[in-house]
């Protein structure tokens, strides 16, 4: 089975614009990334639709494609990616990257490409623990609940399950939390189905993307992480991962 990596990369961001090429350690963040991932996948590219991070990648060695400048959703700008991708190499699974998580652990890839072992896998997520109060009723941090089979139930931003009789200070000792990791792999063809899907009212009601997914009937097969993710969303991020790192 062959897995590829596609990292949807926008110029644009209302917090931070040309996020993916400020420089960590003289370094663009999206070749940070780029990097990281390229040590455990068959083939990464970049999708973006942006001439200055196309012409970054290709400075440092990695491949670019571009795309729409319309798309939605780091999923539809993956969908596109990888259409164009099919017309030269053949691939059975997508993982979609977030180009602005320059710590990324080969870890994470390799317990999301797991999921695949099975064949009746059609998406595929990361999900950890949650050990902190703060985090459990943090609406910026979804939760999940799973089944026995480890597939996700829903998505939420609120805390989810609510303990019933006990105070939400206590809940994180009553039960087992997850925070969803936002990290997807999808097979091939199920990435193009659901580009074509509709909005749906959890979506919309929770501005998660993929609830639409669970409303229209795909399975979401879930991998537990220990390893948080940092995100380079503000100068702040940017900053603080630089201390991190000296």
């Amino acid at each position: 089975m062959k897995f590829i990596g596609i990292i949807p990369a926008r110029y644009q961001s209302t917090r931070f614009p040309g996020k993916p090429l400020v420089l960590l350690n003289n370094k663009p963040v999206i070749q940070w990334v780029y990097e990281n991932v390229s040590k455990i996948l068959d083939d990464v590219w970049v999708a973006t639709d942006d001439e200055r991070i196309f012409r970054a990648v290709e400075s440092f060695g990695g491949r670019a494609v571009y795309t729409s400048a319309d798309h939605q959703s780091g999923t539809d700008r993956c969908a596109e990616a990888a259409r164009k991708i099919s017309e030269t190499m053949a691939f059975d699974v997508v993982v979609n990257i977030q180009g602005d998580e320059p710590f990324i652990r080969t870890e994470q890839i390799e317990r999301i490409c797991s999921c695949f072992d099975s064949k009746e896998v059609e998406i595929a997520t990361l999900i950890k623990p949650v050990t902190d109060l703060t985090e459990l009723h943090n609406p910026n941090r979804p939760k999940v609940v799973v089944n026995k089979n480890m597939e996700a139930l829903l998505f939420s931003r609120s805390t989810i399950p609510y303990v019933r009789g006990s105070k939400p200070e206590e809940w994180l000792g009553k039960t087992q939390f997850f925070s969803h990791i936002g990290m997807y792999a999808y097979r091939a063809d199920i990435l193009q189905e659901l580009t074509k899907l509709l909005v749906g009212k959890l979506e919309q009601a929770e501005s998660l993307e993929q609830l639409r997914w669970l409303e229209n009937g795909y399975r979401i097969k879930t991998a537990i992480t220990e390893f948080e993710t940092i995100g380079i969303d503000t100068p702040e991020d940017l900053a603080a991962a630089q201390a991190m790192i000296g």
